[in-house]
């Protein structure tokens, strides 16, 4: 026997494709709330990747200065500090988990389809 979905799709496509738009349209709107908060955590993950690497170069270039100066000078710990507490920030901004709730009417949307589905196979 044919699962009644099949039926479906066969004799009434419109419906399929009306059910498909609205689950575009719930996670655009989703999307649309949840992306500044995706956004402000690439940002954050590119601040620092290069902050890390800056702080690498600067922190190469200040040892050997270090190296071949006799004198120490805090402008060698203090210009690689600067960018290692920047990239430790940003590291902390970055790793900050999205909110349970983002995303959650969509979860609940599929949740309550697929109950649906699972109620019309089980009576055919």
């Amino acid at each position: 026997m044919v699962h009644p979905i099949f039926s479906v799709l066969i004799s009434k496509p419109e419906l399929v494709l009306e059910h498909v738009a609205g689950y575009a349209a719930l996670v655009r709107d989703e999307a649309s709330s949840a992306g500044v908060l995706v956004a402000k955590r690439a940002i954050a993950w590119g601040v620092t990747l290069v902050a890390a690497l800056l702080f690498l170069v600067l922190a190469g270039t200040a040892v050997m200065l270090g190296a071949v100066n006799d004198r120490f000078h805090w402008a060698l710990v203090l210009v690689p500090g600067i960018a290692l507490a920047t990239a430790i920030a940003a590291f902390m901004v970055a790793r900050k988990p999205l909110p349970e709730k983002a995303f959650g009417e969509l979860k609940a949307q599929i949740d309550a389809d697929a109950q649906v589905l699972r109620s019309i196979g089980a009576r055919s």
